[in-house]
């Protein structure tokens, strides 16, 4: 499959569809991104501009604001955060296009998804992360062996559309694998999100770095992670990927330490910034939220115990 072939749209200009499309882009791949208010002005008056290697660099790409209907994409990624995933794909339901793919978290499965866009869902898990910065990307892609892009059909299968996703992939040279469990993983990814980030605020307020260095914030990641891996398991959700199943067995005091270092890390001090910390909030309550509509559809109850 040529990469001339496909074209691609990018609904979401922010960490996750910049980070991607400057990839694509680079690859020979056809790429729009649809973006809204400041991050589309920017992006028309000084195209994508990203971080790389000590210099700050710009790549050309054709960015819209209106989607027709009858405007048809090969793939059309969707890189929005989790709570703003519905109103996206309610953008989306018109379009023509067969094959929308969702890179985002997703705490209760597909079943809302489904009613808006039917079969042409294939969900995904993306393989990157960063900031943007006054307009300018610093996109992290880290090795496969940590984190690849997952995707993969709900049924399991292994699809015609999913080994051309993996291709074009492969034509960016962008790690990737196919998951056949993908309502699993994502479920698993959302109980670590809401563990380790909802640290980040207590109340209404932005957690200081001092308290967010302790032991006792460490500690309790370790039993909120803990009580929602097992919840989910009671559940009937398998637990992807295993290294969770690890969690459960390992001594708190284990992963008390593990969470203090990872809590004084650079990632975290830069995910205490307001901008970062107040959209994360947003996307983890939501996922709280619906991770524990789930739960009360299986009777299972949350009580963390000190």
């Amino acid at each position: 499959m040529s990469a001339k072939q496909n074209r691609i749209l990018i609904f979401g200009a922010g960490v996750i569809g910049s980070a991607y499309a400057i990839k694509f882009i680079e690859a020979g791949i056809d790429v729009t991104l649809f973006a809204r208010s400041d991050r589309l002005k920017t992006l028309k008056e000084n195209g994508l501009q990203y971080y790389e290697k000590g210099a700050v660099k710009s790549i050309k790409v054709n960015v819209i604001d209106t989607l027709e209907h009858d405007d048809v994409y090969d793939f059309i990624f969707v890189t929005v955060r989790y709570d703003q995933s519905e109103s996206a794909l309610l953008a989306l339901k018109d379009n023509q296009s067969k094959n929308i793919v969702t890179m985002t978290n997703n705490s209760i499965g597909f079943s809302s998804w489904l009613d808006i866009i039917g079969d042409r869902l294939l969900p995904a898990f993306p393989g990157a992360g960063g900031q943007i910065k006054e307009g300018i990307l610093y996109a992290r892609f880290p090795p496969k062996i940590l984190i690849a892009t997952k995707f993969g059909e709900i049924s399991g299968e292994v699809t015609e559309r999913v080994e051309n996703l993996a291709q074009l992939f492969k034509t960016a040279k962008l790690s990737c694998t196919i998951h056949k469990d993908m309502k699993s993983y994502l479920i698993t990814h959302s109980v670590s999100d809401i563990a380790l980030l909802s640290v980040l605020h207590v109340g209404n307020k932005i957690i200081d770095e001092k308290t967010v260095r302790t032991r006792k914030t460490a500690h309790q990641i370790t039993l909120t992670l803990k009580t929602y891996l097992r919840a989910i398991q009671k559940a009937g959700v398998a637990i992807h990927p295993s290294v969770f199943k690890m969690v459960l067995k390992l001594p708190n005091w284990v992963l008390d330490l593990f969470f203090m270092i990872w809590l004084r890390t650079k990632m975290v001090k830069d995910m205490l910034l307001p901008d970062y910390a107040n959209s994360a909030n947003k996307e983890i309550v939501q996922l709280n939220n619906d991770l524990l509509k789930l739960l009360n559809q299986n009777d299972i109850d949350l009580e963390i115990h000190a």
